[in-house]
């Protein structure tokens, strides 16, 4: 495992001990026996199939296309390196998350992270085991790693999964930030600038009627600028009462991990 898999590891592993002590880390309120095997299946699939596949791919591509460009754009100071990363991998990603609420075929890819009725550690990487795959940012990231941004990545991408650990446990860091009011200046600009538990939650958020829950919206990932910036941002400070998904029926466990090779009614037509 290279270094900066160590460090998401024993990042994730503490949010889980946190979780656990709390009671609540392996028995969540509405969670399912589908629950746990999307989950034990999908987040192995992508943590030592996927990405480190497309990493390794999109270098090859580069490497196959363009030889005499390794490490080209190594020698960019760390900020241009940085912004580079926050554009191609981030920002990439955050439209990708917007199309996959907007486009029915990418949603069916995406459903089975907010299938969960719940917020957790056990679900930063449940997904489709396809919906990686079809992901612009971790391409674009693979052919920056070539490009010689590959040491500025190590600390990026612990950061970055950091945050969205942090943004989808149920431990809410940010919740007694708010209540103390010399924060206050410092938490307005925290939770416009990065993913924080509650406007995360919102976007895994149930019903729209609750006044929290916003699902067509916060979409950011490390940064939640992003939605402030493209205007799909929604702040609270307050969580939903329920999280999942509204007004669709629920597809099993098989559909979650790997559709479209196992079709439900519900998703038939897309």
């Amino acid at each position: 495992m290279k270094t900066e898999g160590f460090w998401i590891l024993a990042i994730f592993l503490c949010f889980a001990v946190i979780e656990a002590l709390r009671g609540s880390f392996l028995h969540k309120r509405g969670q399912t026996r589908d629950d746990a095997l999307v989950e034990l299946i999908g987040s192995p699939v992508l943590l030592l199939v996927t990405q480190p596949l497309i990493l390794l791919v999109a270098w090859l591509g580069m490497a196959w296309a363009f030889p005499d460009h390794a490490g080209a754009l190594a020698a960019l100071p760390v900020i241009a390196q940085v912004a580079l990363l926050l554009i191609f991998d981030d920002m990439a990603q955050y439209w990708w998350h917007r199309a996959s609420h907007s486009f029915p075929w990418l949603y069916n890819l995406h459903r089975a992270h907010h299938s969960g009725e719940y917020m957790s550690v056990r679900i930063v990487f449940r997904n489709n085991v396809f919906y990686y795959l079809t992901m612009p940012s971790l391409w674009f990231s693979g052919a920056l790693i070539y490009l010689g941004l590959g040491a500025v990545y190590v600390p990026y991408v612990v950061i970055k999964q950091l945050v969205i650990i942090a943004a989808h446990s149920d431990v809410p860091w940010d919740r007694p930030l708010y209540r103390i009011r010399w924060l206050s200046p410092l938490m307005w600009l925290v939770e416009r600038t990065i993913s924080t538990p509650s406007t995360h939650s919102a976007h895994h958020g149930k019903h729209l009627s609750d006044g929290v829950t916003h699902y067509k919206g916060n979409f950011g990932n490390l940064l939640f600028l992003w939605d402030v910036l493209f205007g799909t941002a929604k702040i609270t400070r307050r969580y939903p009462a329920e999280i999942g998904i509204e007004n669709l029926p629920p597809i099993t466990a098989a559909e979650q991990l790997a559709w479209p090779l196992f079709r439900s009614e519900a998703t038939r037509q897309t």
